[in-house]
């Protein structure tokens, strides 16, 4: 989880990179609030953004909102919902119901950052504990997935699980709303995202992250973010952690501690 307070003269525009979870934007703000935009299509308020949402960008001059980052494990299971919400950014409302205006009332009451955080820990907790959890084959498979930065093959995971490829493959998509080799280009992208943010350079990166050259790595950017590699190094919202936040910019996490939120301006 992150905060986020922004208040600047003209409006900010972020680009949103693509990240191995599923994103609850909660727009805890008293005016307009942030509008996300991708694909042609326009949000406001809280909205969720689920993977691969391709060239996403938030835009907005005053607000406040809650980031919240679920792996598709849990998110299948908090949202109700998983391969129609895969490369795509939807209200909340949608998602919830009522459910969802009654959790912004009670985060944009609260009177610190550490109750709001608090007060989303419980309602995923609660979500969470209501639906029935995907296959332990493809919580497994995911999680092993991400755990080896996306270089391990399709077929030793089904060996592993003792399912077939096919049904793998299957069972996967449909609860997680991504097949597994997918899955696995995309970690491999947050791992070279991530050093390129932290100041690595691309053809070191591209070694390190098991693409075949520079070329390569360049050609998988552009398809996951529509920005090129030296773009996405410098985009702010990569992820809510110290390596894509700078110092001047820090982050509050409920594990790290501290309030520190970033201020856009």
């Amino acid at each position: 989880m992150a905060g986020f307070r922004h208040r600047a003269p003209a409006l900010v525009d972020i680009a949103m990179v693509a990240h191995p979870s599923v994103t609850l934007l909660v727009d805890l703000s008293e005016g307009e609030g942030a509008a996300y935009d991708t694909h042609g299509r326009q949000e406001r308020g809280s909205v969720v953004v689920g993977l691969l949402p391709g060239d996403l960008r938030a835009t907005g001059r005053r607000g406040e909102c809650l980031q919240i980052r679920l792996e598709p494990v849990a998110a299948a299971a908090v949202l109700g919902a998983s391969t129609e919400l895969s490369g795509a950014v939807v209200s909340l409302e949608d998602v919830w119901g009522r459910d969802a205006g009654r959790a912004e009332d009670r985060l944009r009451a609260a009177a610190s950052w550490d109750e709001r955080f608090t007060i989303a820990q419980e309602i995923l907790g609660r979500r969470l504990g209501a639906r029935p959890p995907v296959d332990p084959e493809v919580a497994y498979t995911w999680r092993r997935t991400l755990t080896s930065r996306g270089r391990v093959r399709v077929d030793g995971l089904a060996d592993e699980v003792g399912w077939s490829r096919k049904r793998l493959w299957s069972r996967f998509r449909s609860q997680l709303g991504i097949t597994p080799k997918r899955a696995a280009q995309l970690m491999r992208f947050d791992h070279a995202a991530h050093l390129l943010a932290a100041g690595h350079a691309a053809a070191s990166v591209a070694t390190e992250s098991g693409y075949v050259d520079q070329s390569h790595l360049h050609r998988e950017v552009k398809a996951f973010t529509g920005l090129t590699p030296t773009a996405v190094a410098v985009a702010p919202w990569l992820a809510i952690d110290d390596v894509a936040w700078p110092a001047s910019s820090p982050i509050r996490n409920p594990v790290t501690g501290g309030e520190r939120i970033p201020d856009l301006r």
